[in-house]
């Protein structure tokens, strides 16, 4: 669902009237009571431009809108350019953190990222997500079985039920699609890219185990192996990319990560290797990227010893924190179970953790991922990636925002 703000722009006077008319309005007309239970608990957050500030302050079930900082718990400065980003769910804010672009002046620094949920409700409207109540069926209105699963044959003979538990769970899982000598030729091509990653290449994410040892994560230029790049005339890709009801394109060639490939380790213990819960927009573009799905070719097996991915259904429909898939708070959500020559396909904004292994011993899990998006996607700002804030460093190595705050 792409949800944008009209009207805008990012000076002093759009600045003002979003505080004072457009968004009182919206909370008056519900988006307050949407985020207030959210909210409620973190205190209040002020923004802080050139233009001036306001503060957002939970109250009376809802939030009220407070010129100046005065009352503030958190202050985050940032320009207006990032504002009218931010207001119009095209910059987050991790993203806007990792790209330098927000400064917290007062309070905790992820209390603003943690805010993110409840102020996508106010600007946009968009419901807060509880995997504790959502409401998921079958078309026949029976309750939807998260571990379900297909076939190929099933593309033709049960469409619709594909489409619909797609679009209604986020993600969907269609087995034994790549037979043994195909995936043993995309694992020889993925051994080789592994070899050629080095750190700081501008191509591939890195982490480091506790004794510091750099481990490769994930390459972004698979596209350049001829057998990756023809995975977009493969038949069945094709015909499963058809799925989804927006009628989406493969990223072009030319793109970067038009075909990524990611290696779960075990023992990492700094980088990005294991993903927190996250949506893949979780950087910027939502409004204008979303619908985008993500079509992944698993080259292993998906076990929990393996490291698992695991989706919170129909969170793709709402709004939910970032948080780190260990934590105590965490939500448990579902294993994607996969095994080696299955295809799932999810969408970006559906919420996704990408659990460590559990064993030392491996085949760990590796998998091939290709993304297809609507025919207007890009970047709002004419850079090439919003993923591409993660590569500033000369290593490779990409720093969990915690660890950074804590630095």
């Amino acid at each position: 669902m792409s949800v944008t703000s009209t009207g805008l722009s990012a000076d002093a006077a759009s600045f003002h009237r979003f505080h004072t008319v457009e968004l009182p309005r919206r909370l008056r007309n519900g988006n307050g009571d949407l985020a207030f239970t959210d909210v409620r608990p973190l205190g209040s957050l002020a923004i802080a431009t050139p233009a001036g500030a306001y503060t957002y302050v939970p109250g009376d079930g809802t939030v009220h809108v407070v010129a100046g900082t005065e009352v503030a718990d958190t202050v985050v400065e940032m320009d207006l350019d990032a504002w009218l980003g931010l207001v119009s769910d095209l910059d987050t804010a991790p993203g806007l953190f990792y790209s330098g672009r927000v400064t917290a002046t007062h309070g905790k620094p992820l209390r603003f990222v943690r805010w993110e949920p409840g102020l996508r409700a106010m600007f946009h409207g968009l419901p807060l997500f509880d995997p504790d109540t959502v409401d998921l069926h079958d078309l026949r209105g029976a309750p939807l079985d998260p571990s379900g699963s297909f076939t190929l044959d099933d593309l033709d003979a049960r469409p619709e039920e594909m489409r619909h538990f797609l679009t209604t769970a986020g993600y969907v899982v269609v087995r034994g699609v790549f037979g043994d000598e195909e995936l043993e030729a995309m694992r020889a091509d993925a051994a080789m890219m592994h070899a050629e990653a080095t750190p700081g290449d501008g191509h591939s994410w890195w982490g480091r185990t506790a004794d510091g040892e750099e481990v490769l994560c994930r390459v972004l230029d698979a596209a350049r192996f001829d057998r990756y790049q023809a995975l977009g005339d493969d038949e069945r890709v094709r015909r499963l990319s058809e799925l989804p009801p927006e009628g989406l394109e493969a990223r072009e060639l030319g793109a970067l990560d038009s075909r990524t490939v990611l290696w779960k380790k075990p023992g990492v213990t700094e980088g990005l290797a294991d993903l927190p819960w996250h949506r893949d927009c979780g950087l910027g573009g939502h409004a204008l990227n979303c619908p985008t799905v993500i079509l992944t070719v698993c080259l292993t097996d998906g076990t929990p010893e393996a490291g698992e991915l695991r989706v919170l259904p129909g969170s793709h429909k709402g709004s939910y924190p970032f948080v780190d898939g260990r934590h105590a708070a965490a939500p448990e959500g579902v294993p994607v179970a996969v095994k080696a020559g299955d295809i799932s396909l999810h969408y970006s904004d559906v919420m996704h953790a990408s659990l460590p292994p559990t064993s030392a011993e491996g085949p760990h899990r590796v998998s091939v991922l290709m993304a297809f998006v609507p025919d207007d996607s890009g970047h709002h700002r004419g850079a090439r990636h919003y993923n591409d804030v993660l590569l500033d460093t000369d290593d490779g190595q990409i720093e969990h925002l915690a660890r950074r705050f804590q630095s």
